[in-house]
């Protein structure tokens, strides 16, 4: 079923969301030949920890996803203010539209619709408006969902899997984040796999699915 499927975007609200919501699907999809793009719609400048430079998570991001695998051109970075993309939510819908023209993506990761987190809500909502032509899975985050639609996993192998926790450790300014841990990341791999019989694997909810 993704055999059709050769134009990847991941949609990341926060750089490292992309990361940690689907890391380990990101390089197995590049390690298939997939041509994988990351659109990230904020740096998080306003809430930098002290200590680091101010667009430290733009960089951090571009180390992070040369462990995965993606092309530096493939990268889109946006700077949207944190915790604010209610109030930017028709800009973020109008960029979602361009890259959506440029890159004429046939598979979109993004946040699902159970995220509570203000600006990963306000990208589903654009995003499903935006990219209603393309299959859409929608990434977990455990400490975001009060529940969660586990209604396609892909499986992922422990090279992927540490391929993901590598991107992750590139977030350094991130590292007081508790779910960002090697044992977190393993620990809920280890659980999705276990629903499928699978040794790992990444759970999302199916937005959209087309089959062409």
């Amino acid at each position: 079923m993704i055999a059709d499927k050769h134009r990847i975007l991941v949609i990341a609200p926060h750089t490292d969301d992309g990361e940690l919501g689907c890391g380990a699907s990101i390089a197995k999809f590049v390690e298939q030949g997939k041509d994988v793009y990351y659109a990230a719609f904020s740096i998080c400048e306003e809430s930098v920890p002290e200590g680091f430079p101010k667009n430290i998570l733009e960089i951090e991001v571009k180390e992070a996803i040369k462990k995965l695998g993606i092309k530096q051109e493939n990268l889109i970075v946006k700077k949207y203010p944190v915790r604010k993309f209610y109030s930017h939510r028709q800009e973020i819908l109008e960029d979602m539209v361009v890259i959506d023209r440029e890159i004429k993506p046939d598979l979109i990761f993004m946040p699902s619709c159970f995220d509570i987190h203000q600006d990963h809500s306000t990208v589903f909502e654009e995003g499903r408006r935006a990219f209603k032509k393309s299959s859409i899975l929608g990434y977990e985050f455990m400490w975001n969902n009060f529940s969660f639609e586990t209604t396609c996993f892909c499986v992922v192998n422990q090279q992927q899997i540490d391929k993901k926790i590598e991107a992750i450790e590139e977030y350094k300014s991130q590292g007081h984040r508790f779910y960002s841990t090697k044992k977190v990341v393993t620990g809920l791999a280890t659980y999705r796999g276990l629903q499928i019989s699978e040794e790992y694997a990444e759970a999302f909810q199916a937005i959209r699915w087309i089959v062409r």
